[in-house]
């Protein structure tokens, strides 16, 4: 008697407890026993809690009542600087079946598109948010019905309407049709037709415009917002000045049309270019700390690590993955981290930690073609590589004229911390370690 009486005390007191603390909860029931057991279901992953009235937060993939049928699709954890995203898309529509962890839709951010998965096996009921609804982490999505069969599309409350509304009598059936008869066989008269209006006549010197119909007004992607923004304020901040040189491929071309089929049989993976570039970029940095430094206000931070950007255009936009420690990396290890990356950023699967920091950065124009460009700088680096595409020109060497694989290589660098004969020094490293790779075996 004592220990039940003992054990009725308990439980109130430590509901009260919680529901003083968490005043966001709505619904509780079951979830708190004596002796410390949390919830009565074991749950797949760890519920946390983000309320905007508490000081606690509260986040969880789905929230119901214990037992309940219906269950909700929230917004996941977007990462530490993202606050909120836009709804962009819809995977799946009312009624259809998904299985539990299934992607139902997308949010688009300033950074990466995330997906929003259902909790629970079952069937959509409805959705609560709209595409291009602003939305953040914890808002409701949808509604999922744990229990309901997924070719029952329609409501309830329509089906029971349906089954009251009275049915009529016979006769009055008779009457109807023969109203609908008699409508039917009367005559009907057209009315005039407006006369359309006579095009404007447009002056001699007055410009054709093409017609609004074939033109097209959508809402720009959030990335794309986030791009031109960091892009337009980096053309705001730095003081840009971009300098040339150009680089004879031939000896890298060999190297890697040599030992291509060997490094991929080792390694699993492809010998490129790229690698070659972001060696002869770790070397010049080691040689020109200034170009690995940036700007923090009245101060200069020299970085003494070497966090390199590989700049890789996708259908949504451009996205800078960051190879991290690649003055620790050799050649294999540089090429298996571009591809890997790589292949996240074009599936969309890129996350925001592997898109964070980054010192400098090399972009990479000439696999679509270009021959020469002015990159911009990623700030809040202070520098950036662009390479161009290959193109065999009449060169000069040892007195004689002969074609050779040329590459035009840019720098664009930040004025204010870099002066021109660091740029044109670092410049100058990139084609020397590009132009004869053994310079990297030698430390010379």
């Amino acid at each position: 008697m004592a220990s039940n009486l003992a054990r009725l005390v308990r439980r109130p007191v430590a509901t009260l407890f919680l529901l003083r603390s968490y005043r966001h909860v709505r619904h509780f029931s079951h979830h708190i026993f004596p002796g410390g057991v949390v919830c009565s279901k074991p749950q797949r992953e760890l519920i946390k809690f983000l309320p905007k009235a508490s000081p606690y937060q509260m986040w969880s993939r789905s929230f119901a009542a214990d037992g309940g049928d219906l269950v909700d699709a929230v917004v996941p954890f977007m990462g530490e600087s993202i606050t909120d995203g836009t709804l962009a898309t819809f995977l799946k529509k009312p009624g259809d079946r998904v299985e539990i962890d299934e992607p139902i839709a997308q949010v688009e951010t300033d950074k990466v598109t995330i997906d929003v998965a259902s909790p629970e096996a079952g069937v959509i009921q409805k959705f609560v948010a709209k595409e291009g609804d602003t939305v953040t982490p914890g808002t409701k999505v949808a509604v999922i019905s744990k229990s309901a069969s997924s070719d029952t599309h329609v409501a309830p409350s329509e089906e029971k309407a349906d089954k009251d509304a009275p049915q009529p009598s016979p006769p009055a059936k008779e009457k109807k049709m023969e109203k609908e008869t008699l409508k039917a066989e009367a005559p009907i008269k057209e009315k005039p037709k407006a006369s359309s209006p006579a095009p404007p006549k447009t002056s001699a010197s007055e410009p054709l415009l093409p017609p609004k119909e074939r033109e097209r007004r959508v809402p720009m992607p959030r990335l794309r917002k986030r791009v031109a923004m960091r892009l337009k304020d980096s053309q705001n901040t730095f003081a840009m000045l971009t300098t040339f040189n150009e680089v004879d491929m031939t000896n890298l071309m060999k190297l890697r049309s040599e030992y291509k089929d060997a490094f991929l049989e080792k390694h699993g993976v492809k010998l490129g270019l790229m690698s070659g570039f972001v060696k002869a970029a770790v070397s010049g940095l080691q040689n020109q700390p200034i170009i690995n430094a940036v700007i923090d206000g009245d101060d200069i931070i020299y970085r003494d690590y070497i966090d390199i950007s590989i700049a890789v255009g996708t259908p949504k936009g451009l996205v800078v993955p960051v190879v991290r420690n690649a003055d620790k990396m050799n050649f294999a290890e540089i090429e298996k981290e571009i591809n890997n990356l790589a292949k996240k950023a074009n599936n969309g699967t890129i996350s925001i930690d592997e898109m964070a920091g980054g010192t400098f950065t090399i972009s990479n124009g000439g696999v679509y073609g270009s021959l020469l460009s002015t990159p911009i700088i990623n700030p809040p680096q202070s520098a950036i590589l662009g390479m161009h595409s290959i193109v065999s020109r009449p060169m000069v060497a040892d007195g004689n004229i002969a074609p050779r694989p040329l590459m035009y290589v840019a720098l664009t660098y930040d004025h204010r911390l870099i002066d021109g004969r660091e740029a044109v020094l670092f410049l100058r490293r990139i084609k020397d370690v590009v132009e004869d790779p053994r310079r990297l075996l030698l430390d010379l």
